[in-house]
């Protein structure tokens, strides 16, 4: 495999992804999959987490050895199977990041906010806003020196943080987590595959330029979704409790825990906001991607005071329900072997379907309330029809 002498290594690809999974969302994230799962026992939610990280992590590799190997940021990669169409993908992702900016700041301020709480929630989400927009001005290369600072601080108070949250949480194994009737696997296991491919439409602006397109693809993929099982851990071990940031305050970690969030919150809302600015630049060459992503800071924080991403729940499958059959196609159109090679307006049109095919047969079967979820259907039905037209 061809090796680029610059670019970042797959030390500087982990630490990134380390960032992005250490987050509060992530931990909300297992906090709102054991409160929406009905029925089922601890064990069978642990299950359903790990191997949702483990299809995701997969997804997460795939599309990020497809930008390394083909030298593309990740909607770049789009127009390999969409063409100019591609152009709806940029759009939407530019949307989502948006309204992951908001999100991030929101659950970041407010949990500040707890920790400290004579200073107002506005003042918090701003002062979070206005770090990643630093963060933006440093650039990746500059991030990347920074973020491998954070990750080992994160890396330490994490873990300690962990060590005295789960030391209060109780022995929930003895009995059923959830009440209800039914069971809860594939509730779980859609809600944790929903997070890694949030970060699908993403993950190619940071290997397009790896040194080891294996290697830096791998070991991102690898350490994100170790990492967010762990946050997914935590999220569920602190259901029923009075929240996170009320636990750290019990924990007695209260500057710690501040630490923790303001450092966490910053290096992932970074991958948002860098992300929209890389999207934009495949619209038009015309558009600063830092100055754009900068814009979606400012934007994101006025989201987040003003209350308006709080539909947590319908916000991760509204991205996997995109994403998912998206990435599904790009894949499978790469996997038949047309890689970088010209696609025929045929191929376009049949992969627009597959996808299309993909999103109608995701939302059907999150109504219909499939056995198997919606994620794996969905992205079969889309991948199935993408493979299926042969020749040129």
């Amino acid at each position: 495999m061809e090796k680029s002498k610059q670019g970042i290594s797959a030390f500087q690809c982990g630490v990134v992804w380390f960032g992005a999974a250490v987050s509060i969302a992530e931990i909300e994230a297992g906090r709102e999959l054991a409160g929406a799962a009905k029925g089922g026992s601890l064990g069978s939610v642990v299950a359903a987490v790990i191997l949702g990280h483990v299809i995701g992590g997969v997804l997460l590799f795939a599309a990020g050895l497809i930008a390394a190997l083909s030298r593309r940021n990740a909607m770049e990669c789009a127009r390999l199977p969409f063409g100019g169409g591609a152009s709806l993908f940029a759009s939407l992702n530019i949307v989502q990041l948006v309204g992951w900016t908001a999100v991030m700041v929101a659950q970041g301020a407010a949990a500040a906010a707890v920790l400290l709480p004579s200073v107002p929630f506005a003042v918090q989400a701003s002062a979070i806003g206005a770090l990643v927009a630093i963060w933006i001005f440093i650039g990746l290369g500059g991030v990347s020196r920074l973020n491998s600072i954070a990750m080992f601080l994160l890396l330490a108070l994490a873990a300690a943080l962990s060590v005295k949250l789960l030391r209060g949480a109780g022995d929930a194994s003895a009995t059923p987590f959830f009440e209800g009737k039914e069971p809860c696997f594939w509730m779980a296991l859609e809600l944790s595959v929903a997070m890694p491919l949030s970060w699908l439409p993403l993950v190619g602006d940071y290997t397009r330029d790896a040194r080891s397109p294996i290697a830096a693809s791998a070991t991102g993929a690898a350490i994100y979704t170790l990492v967010s099982c762990w946050m997914y851990g935590l999220g569920v071990a602190l259901v029923g409790g009075e929240g996170f940031a009320q636990s750290v305050l019990a924990a007695g970690m209260g500057v710690v825990g501040l630490v923790v969030v303001v450092l966490s919150t910053v290096t992932t809302t970074f991958l948002d906001a860098y992300s929209a600015g890389e999207s934009a630049r495949s619209l038009s060459r015309r558009i600063h991607p830092k100055a754009f992503g900068v814009g979606v800071c400012v934007v994101g924080t006025a989201l987040a005071i003003a209350g308006l991403m709080d539909r947590y729940l319908d916000f991760l499958y509204l991205i996997a329900s995109v994403f998912a059959p998206m990435a599904a196609v790009l894949i499978a159109d790469w996997l038949v072997g047309r890689k970088e090679q010209q696609r025929s307006k045929k191929h376009v049109v049949v992969n627009f379907a597959a996808w299309l095919a993909g999103l109608v047969a995701y939302h059907a079967a999150l109504r219909l309330g499939s056995p198997l979820g919606a994620t794996l259907p969905a992205m079969a039905v889309a991948a199935a029809i993408a493979a299926a037209v042969k020749g040129k």
